[in-house]
């Protein structure tokens, strides 16, 4: 089986950059957001269509990263 329909994107949750990305297998989407410098995942999901799988990992991406506290220098 082979990924199809891949898509890419960057985009800013909570004050972070988040890569998100979701492709199909068979019939179910698949999605995954991680923070893009060192690429840790933050959420992965599966839908039945791309918009759902992709809200589902935003969704629980916005939670974690809320939570995140950031260093100070």
């Amino acid at each position: 089986m082979r990924a199809e329909e891949y898509s890419e994107r960057q985009l800013e949750v909570q004050g972070w950059p988040v890569r998100l990305i979701s492709y199909r297998l068979g019939e179910t989407f698949y999605c995954k957001a991680d923070n893009v410098s060192p690429g840790a995942q933050i959420a992965r999901t599966e839908a039945g269509s791309r918009e759902e799988a992709e809200q589902k990992a935003l969704a629980i991406a916005s939670v974690r990263l809320r939570r995140t506290r950031r260093q100070t220098p």
